[in-house]
């Protein structure tokens, strides 16, 4: 099996409240909705409370093309993603002793908010001091699924390369895809909950040396991992790609869908290791949105106490896209579980797909 040994998140440098946020899109959005007021109550009703961005909001009263937009995401995304490995690698909470960046032989980077090639996990270890060898996987595309199917990939990495120690980044800008001349609901909607985060975790394999190396007691272990695309919902989620950059596409349909769509399966998926609904004890749920919980709670059963980790995430944070699953999960190993308990994460995605995440206290 493959365990988690750390993890770690970082603030950006511009805190805003939700209220601040929601005068600036009436300032740019006021003259093209007749209904601004009715829409901008969605700021509101998703209980998010405060967002962290790489830019102030001046920055975004200004005109970018796609090129200056994206170019701020490269510069970022590798000085953020530096700054998040090394308090990963170094995060005294987790690590009796900090272990070097050559140690680590899998480098798996997940991001759906900008593009580089060569891709920021090698711009990265060409200012820290990886080796040059290491395993470079960058997955790109997956949304807010991607942090959830980036730690099964690396888990499944380190279950084939048992002596192996994998980090997974995750760096989401999301505040850089902003369209201030887009008025469409979705962008609307998308500007009262997306927010920028970039965070890590570090995972090994049973056989890793990492002897004495531990504070917890009791880590979360790989137990399995499921990947789903449903069929023909190509239009529920995702980006669409024009001149000025990457257009948010969201459909008003994702909470019903979750709804209908995501208990069979993923009662299927327990019953194959011959576990119920009713034996998960920590939930560790990307939160989407506060309409994304609440399907959480009505299609899979769970009580508040089960989200209230994820919820807490989404008030202080917004969703941060793929980073924001590992905001959740870092909170569940801060505190560390019950030996014997199982922990599921369950993250929705474009596609539309979801990536289920069976754990186990160890």
């Amino acid at each position: 099996m493959s365990y988690l040994l750390s993890a770690s998140h970082i603030k950006l440098p511009y805190q805003l409240s939700q209220d601040k946020i929601m005068e600036f899109s009436r300032e740019i959005f006021g003259a093209s909705f007749k209904n601004i007021e009715r829409l901008l109550q969605a700021f509101k009703n998703g209980q998010v409370e405060n967002r962290y961005f790489s830019n102030d909001l001046d920055w975004f009263r200004e005109d970018h093309t796609f090129q200056e937009k994206n170019e701020v995401y490269v510069k970022q995304a590798v000085d953020f993603g530096k700054e998040a490995i090394e308090k990963c690698l170094g995060n005294t909470e987790f690590l009796k002793n900090e272990i070097h960046p050559s140690e680590i032989d899998a480098f798996f980077f997940i991001s759906s908010t900008g593009l580089a090639t060569p891709t920021i996990d090698a711009r990265i270890m060409n200012e820290l001091p990886f080796d040059s060898h290491t395993k470079r996987i960058p997955i790109w595309g997956l949304g807010c699924a991607g942090g959830a199917s980036g730690l099964s990939r690396a888990f499944e990495y380190c279950k084939a390369y048992p002596d192996a120690k994998v980090i997974v980044l995750c760096v989401e800008l999301c505040s850089l895809t902003f369209q201030k001349d887009d008025i469409t609901k979705s962008n609307l909607i998308g500007t009262s909950l997306f927010s920028d985060g970039v965070s890590c975790v570090l995972i090994c394999g049973d056989d890793a040396e990492v002897e004495g190396m531990t504070t917890k007691e009791n880590h979360l272990y790989f137990l399995e991992s499921q990947s789903t695309l449903m069929p023909d919902s190509l239009e529920v989620m995702g980006w669409d790609l024009k001149d000025q950059g990457l257009h948010v596409v969201f459909s008003k349909d994702i909470p019903t869908i979750i709804k209908e769509w995501l208990k069979p399966n993923v009662v299927a998926f327990l019953e194959k290791k011959e576990i119920r609904l009713e034996d998960i004890h920590d939930f560790i749920a990307h939160p989407g949105g506060k309409k994304v919980i609440d399907a959480y709670h009505e299609s899979l059963g769970f009580n508040e106490d089960m989200t209230e980790d994820s919820m807490a995430v989404l008030r202080e944070f917004g969703n941060m896209s793929s980073a924001t699953i590992l905001y959740v999960l870092e909170r569940f190993m801060k505190r560390s579980g019950h030996k014997g308990d199982y922990g599921l994460a369950a993250a929705l995605g474009p596609g539309f797909s979801s990536e289920l995440v069976l754990m186990r206290w160890n």
